[in-house]
């Protein structure tokens, strides 16, 4: 167990190669090297360190969700706190020096070589658990690149194969090579073909059943309706969400209210961030709590910094029985500003949900409707009911459109960082912008391009 942990810590401070100086291109304080990982147990030691990144601020217990918030803003949001690099994403004139940009970079790398590291050592671990081990570092790969794709590159439907991506890691990085390093960027279309793989993978080689907070085959099915909907592959992107819908592994919780805020899993989750008074995104100056949940220091003292408040223009978009509308409340922030705020995070130490059942049955019926398929028993106008009445909401008695969809995604969905992907994969415009300016992008840390001329910065930043 010692000699667990002690590999555990090294590759957190390092970042095996990765994290402590957050750089593609600078060697690390500490290396860690082949010979010290030497069995199975070492391996899955490593392999855990992936789901605390992916917990951490720089994941989706922040960077993963909230930044594409405040990039989504069309009036339906304000960032009233003091954090620069926020303020400055909130209003779109974000620069190349962004720290918030430059963390999601390091810390999805770092996940990516937590995963590489992983592979590369496989042989190691016991045959009896050998698929599962791969099927999470793949499951970890595959996600990392989703998400740095999403960022720091344009659209899937905006020439894939011409608009630049992000490098394509495969290999593990033990130790600083200064040839090796110099990596240059792949196309969009050759991340997403890295990401089909390694999720695919993950999903044939992983069980139905886990832990509470491990990747699953119903998780890597979640993510893969989420590539299929971004490529607008929507039979695949139904296909996908179908089977983790009739599975019978999840229900939709009978209150709104009963999907957040959770001590564990509820029978929606299909994959969450588990969080504990030890292990979480923080409680000061990071995480959603800090972020999304109003300041007090009265019972049940949620005491978040309310730096971010939802506008009436987003109350205005709920019926008045829809008991979504209803999860919104008033309150201060850290300054004293009045405002509106989300209950989605209105707890320190729960679950952050990732992907819900409700997602995947929109997924489903909008893929239905987009691709003329007819996958699962239900019709799309079914599927988009099965959200709006456990919501309270009326049913559309009118034929229903894609339109639809998107809007009840904002509704169902909104503050979970879903909004500014369902646009730009629709290619529809962000707060009166085109879907494709390049200002919805964000820029390679220039801490990265200065030391690599390989990598070429996104348009419009220096």
């Amino acid at each position: 167990m010692k000699a667990i942990n002690k590999i555990f810590a090294l590759l957190l401070l390092a970042g095996i190669g990765f994290g402590c100086n957050k750089k593609l291109d600078i060697r690390p304080e500490q290396n860690i090297t082949p010979e010290q990982i030497t069995t199975g147990n070492d391996v899955k030691a490593v392999l855990f360190g992936a789901y605390s990144l992916l917990q951490g601020p720089g994941g989706f217990g922040e960077g993963y969700i909230l930044p594409a918030d405040l990039l989504a803003n069309s009036n339906h949001i304000g960032f009233v706190g003091t954090f620069a690099p926020y303020r400055d994403l909130a209003a779109k004139r974000q620069i190349s020096t962004n720290s918030v940009a430059a963390t999601i970079w390091a810390n999805s790398y770092s996940i990516i070589n937590i995963a590489n590291t992983v592979i590369d050592k496989l042989p190691l671990v016991d045959e009896s658990e050998r698929d599962i081990v791969d099927g999470e570092a793949k499951f970890f790969r595959g996600v990392a690149y989703l998400q740095l794709v999403n960022y720091f590159a344009q659209p899937y439907f905006s020439n894939p194969t011409g608009n630049l991506g992000v490098p394509i890691i495969t290999q593990p990085t033990y130790q600083y090579d200064p040839v090796a390093s110099k990596v240059s960027r792949n196309t969009v279309a050759q991340v997403y073909a890295q990401i089909l793989a390694d999720l695919n993978d993950a999903k044939d080689k992983l069980e139905e059943v886990s832990d509470v907070g491990r990747a699953t085959r119903f998780s890597a099915l979640g993510f893969l309706s989420r590539v299929h909907l971004n490529m607008r592959n929507y039979q695949l992107a139904a296909e996908s969400a179908d089977e983790v819908i009739e599975s019978g592994a999840f229900r939709l919780n009978a209150s709104y209210l009963n999907a957040f805020n959770n001590t564990n899993y509820s029978s929606e989750d299909v994959f969450g961030i588990l969080q504990t008074s030890q292990s979480n995104s923080g409680t000061s100056n990071n995480g959603m709590n800090t972020f999304y949940a109003a300041y007090s220091l009265e019972p049940p003292f949620i005491s978040g910094r309310g730096d971010v408040q939802p506008n009436p223009a987003y109350y205005n978009l709920f019926e008045n029985s829809d008991f979504r509308g209803g999860f919104l409340y008033e309150g201060y922030n850290i300054a004293g500003v009045e405002g509106i705020y989300t209950r989605k995070f209105q707890q320190f130490y729960r679950v952050i949900p990732v992907i819900r059942l409700a997602e995947l049955y929109l997924t489903r019926g909008e893929a239905n409707l987009r691709g003329g398929t007819s996958i699962g028993p239900n019709s799309p106008a079914a599927d988009l009911d099965e959200v709006r009445f456990r919501a309270g909401a009326s049913f559309i008695s009118r034929p229903i459109t894609p339109d639809d969809f998107v809007q009840e995604r904002f509704r169902e969905l909104g503050f979970e960082g879903d909004r500014l992907w369902t646009l730009k994969r629709l290619g529809l415009t962000v707060g009166g912008r085109p879907a494709t300016d390049p200002i919805l992008v964000l820029p390679i840390p220039q801490r990265e391009t200065d030391v690599n001329k390989n990598l070429v910065q996104n348009p419009g930043y220096l």
